[in-house]
C-alpha cells in the first residue's frame, strides 16, 4: 500500500469516515478487497456515489486517476463478486456488479457534474478504456 493510501485510511477511521485535503467534504468509502492471486486482503479508498433510490447501494469508479489501466481493486471485486466496505464508521458486507451502457453513462455523467475531476478523468482515457462503475449492494 502506498504512504499516501495508508494516510488517508488512517485520516478517514481516525475522523468518522472524513478526510481533508482534495478529498474534503466528498463521500469517501474503504473498499476491502482480496488479491485474486495472492489472496491478501488490501484496502483503497476511493470517492462513491450514493443511489438516488436506494439506500443499499453505493456506485464507485474505477478511475485510477484518469490512468490507461484499471486499478487492482477493480479486478479484484468483479473477480470476488463481493467485497466489505466502511462508510463513515459503519463496515458491512456487499454484492458487487458492473453497471454498463446508458446506465453506466448516466451514473457516471452524475459523479462528474459534483466531482469535475472525473470529467478530466474520462478525457485522460478516451479512446483507450471506459471508466468502469461498480454497484456495491449491500448484502
Amino acid at each position: 500500500m502506498s504512504d499516501w493510501n495508508a494516510n488517508v485510511i488512517t485520516e478517514f477511521r481516525t475522523n468518522d469516515g472524513k478526510v481533508g485535503g482534495q478529498f474534503e467534504g466528498a463521500p469517501m468509502v474503504l473498499l476491502h478487497h482480496y488479491g485474486r492471486k495472492s489472496g491478501q486482503e488490501y484496502v483503497a479508498p476511493t470517492m462513491y456515489l450514493a443511489d438516488e433510490t436506494d439506500p443499499s447501494v453505493i456506485y464507485v469508479f474505477a478511475s485510477k486517476g484518469g490512468a490507461p489501466t484499471n486499478p487492482e481493486w477493480y479486478r479484484n471485486l468483479v473477480a470476488a463478486g463481493k467485497g466489505t466496505v466502511e462508510v463513515g464508521t459503519e463496515t458491512y458486507e456487499v454484492v458487487v456488479s458492473e453497471v454498463t451502457g446508458a446506465e453506466r453513462d448516466r451514473i457516471y455523467a452524475e459523479q462528474a457534474r459534483r466531482y469535475p475531476g472525473f470529467a478530466d478523468y474520462e478525457r485522460k482515457t478516451a479512446g483507450i478504456r471506459t471508466i468502469p462503475v461498480l454497484a456495491l449492494k449491500r448484502a
